[in-house]
């Protein structure tokens, strides 16, 4: 997973506001990134282009927002997605539903049901169990399902295994019972699927947690120095702040 060079990380760094977005921590023995975000913030996914053409990355995304005066402030990888890019499940963008939600259980981790939905409501932020979504479906702006839930109502993913062998660079989002608060985590070292959902219960006391994904995980962190790339991405998720004046 590369990542910018040293010189382009301090420039980035500099552009953004004072404020920390994102940090670095450990916990039982595992590294962890996390970036958080209030209701009411400008949470975006990003998908395609003006012409219809699909981002791909964290830097084609800001390139776009440049345009109007904007800049991420963080992004990561917004959700699972097919060989084509389109979204897998349920995905809402600017109010418009461009794929459908899905609620059979199926192959994978996104059919390892329960899974979920994160929503970006104009005054909060939810996780939603897809079952329970699709019974009164609230007012998305913006909205990705994914799955796994890592952690419903505090408690673990029934099928999940705490010895679980199958360990890889994880990401995901948790939300506060208020509503007003959103984590996005990425693990910096390898973990299985239960010590994932452990350290957005037990660390951050998120009582609400989603799985994104497992094996295109990235983080976009200009103040941290962080912009990983790879292979194209899909969904994108990101806050958009002002960017700055370059006549300043």
């Amino acid at each position: 997973m590369a990542r910018i060079t040293s010189a382009v990380a301090a420039i980035l760094a500099w552009a953004l506001p004072a404020q920390a977005e994102c940090s670095r921590t450990d916990y039982m023995d595992q590294r962890f990134t996390l970036c958080e975000v209030q209701a009411g913030d400008d949470l975006r996914l990003f998908l395609r282009g003006a012409d219809g053409t699909t981002f791909g990355s964290f830097a084609v995304v800001d390139a776009a927002l440049a345009q109007t005066g904007k800049q991420l402030a963080f992004a990561m990888n917004g959700g699972m997605y097919h060989a084509d890019r389109a979204p897998v499940g349920l995905y809402v963008e600017d109010g418009e539903e461009l794929t459908r939600l899905i609620l059979s259980e199926g192959p994978g981790n996104f059919g390892l049901v329960p899974n979920g939905v994160f929503c970006i409501e104009e005054t909060r932020l939810t996780i939603i169990e897809s079952q329970a979504f699709a019974q009164a479906r609230p007012a998305c702006h913006h909205a990705t399902q994914s799955g796994p839930m890592l952690v419903i109502d505090g408690a673990y993913h029934p099928r999940f295994v705490e010895k679980s062998e199958s360990r890889l660079i994880r990401n995901g989002i948790g939300v506060s019972a208020d509503g007003q608060r959103a984590v996005f985590v990425i693990s910096d070292s390898a973990v299985n699927l239960w010590e994932f959902a452990r350290f957005f219960r037990d660390h951050l006391g998120l009582l609400q947690a989603l799985y994104i994904d497992g094996r295109v995980s990235r983080l976009h962190a200009p103040e941290l120095g962080r912009s990983d790339w790879g292979l194209p991405l899909g969904p994108i998720i990101g806050k958009v702040v002002d960017a700055p004046d370059a006549s300043q």
